[in-house]
């Protein structure tokens, strides 16, 4: 594969892992691989790349630190590409099956913590709920795990809900699913690299309007009032939505936990992959095949020790309503606490990382 290095710190290294799943894995990686495996998930529009202010902490408390390229991302490669590819691939299952996949290639049997964020904190959910005998304990990051879906499918009509109020709305999921998608986001007006600027600035404590609120239901109008990065108006499109956020100059040099340099390898990456990798994981996610595959598991629950970290200004943990609840009281009969961090949004372990590191080692020694 031809690409630039990434630009690293000393102590982390690229490096490539062919596995039984059919991926030639592309993993960073730091620390002594005698110590204790903790491997780390990224999620959407992220790569392995995004855990890199935490994994040299990590690796200095002990541990052998392992953050992946997912199935879909970065510069792992052995995946079909395209809208139009076999989508079974990117379900939830074959996911959880490539990191077992990943752990026997490292020469593990089991990981001493999984830690995710976003959709990395689901696969890192459904990896101890499925096969508890491969991970010790989790660290879920800004997406709450509700558990498996019912056996019995209702059909859900939120998005022709969305769609009939005033102001006519569409859920991001449902775009991010749509044909069209991964060409606006890739093709957006204001450039790849502006449209990943605006994103992340939009979904961080740098945009002030986001104050996030438990909300009631999930009908139309709870879910309207959240931002229009979740709950976009239906007329625009994904990088016309953010484009309204489009932080200034001044505010762009201030971002000292997003630099230009750094932003600069994602808009690399994903503009030599595109997205489509990517936002099939949200096909699968709303899919009702998909769904009704992983009600086999209904209420199975995570007995391994978890915990929960989010930024206080993330609407991530709120998105669903009743789903941060659940999650506390049944679905993680193992909990160690739900940790809202003071200043951080969405990409909390980069906004913040002190802070997180903080409460992982906490963690790590208490369990």
């Amino acid at each position: 594969m031809d690409v630039k290095p990434l630009p690293l710190p000393n102590d982390i290294k690229s490096r490539y892992v062919s596995t039984e799943s059919g991926l030639t894995q592309h993993i960073l990686e730091t620390g002594d691989p005698s110590s204790p495996l903790i491997m780390l998930m990224h999620g959407f529009p992220e790569i392995a790349f995004s855990w890199r202010y935490l994994m040299p902490a990590l690796a200095d408390a002990g541990f052998w630190v392992v953050a992946p390229d997912h199935r879909g991302f970065g510069r792992t490669s052995g995946w079909e590409n395209g809208y139009d590819c076999d989508l079974d691939s990117f379900s939830m299952i074959n996911l959880v099956r490539d990191n077992l996949a990943l752990i026997r290639a490292l020469d593990r049997e089991y990981a001493h913590a999984i830690i995710g964020h976003d959709f990395g904190s689901s696969l890192t959910a459904w990896t101890a709920l499925i096969r508890p005998d491969i991970v010790k304990r989790i660290v879920l990051m800004s997406a709450p795990f509700s558990g498996p879906p019912q056996i019995v499918q209702r059909r859900d009509s939120i998005y022709a809900d969305l769609l009939a109020l005033d102001r006519p709305r569409k859920h991001y999921k449902e775009y991010y699913s749509e044909r069209f998608a991964n060409e606006q986001l890739i093709g957006a007006p204001q450039g790849l690299h502006d449209f990943l600027r605006a994103y992340f600035h939009m979904k961080s404590a740098d945009w002030a309007p986001n104050a996030p609120q438990l909300l009631k239901s999930w009908t139309a109008k709870e879910l309207a009032k959240m931002p229009t990065y979740y709950v976009m108006n239906a007329s625009e499109t994904m990088a016309e939505t953010v484009a309204h956020a489009m932080p200034q100059k001044v505010e762009i040099e201030k971002c000292k936990w997003m630099p230009n340099s750094d932003l600069t390898v994602y808009a690399a990456e994903f503009s030599r992959t595109g997205m489509q990798g990517g936002l099939n994981w949200y096909r699968c996610s709303i899919s009702s095949i998909f769904q009704r595959e992983l009600s086999v598991f209904h209420d199975f629950s995570i007995k391994k020790p978890a915990m929960f970290i989010a930024g206080n200004k993330d609407w991530g943990w709120a998105q669903a309503p009743g789903a941060l609840d659940t999650m506390e009281k049944k679905v993680c009969s193992n909990y160690y606490g739900t940790f809202l961090i003071e200043g951080a949004g969405h990409w909390v372990q980069q906004e913040k990382p002190v802070e997180v590191i903080r409460l992982l080692l906490k963690f790590l020694e208490s369990t």
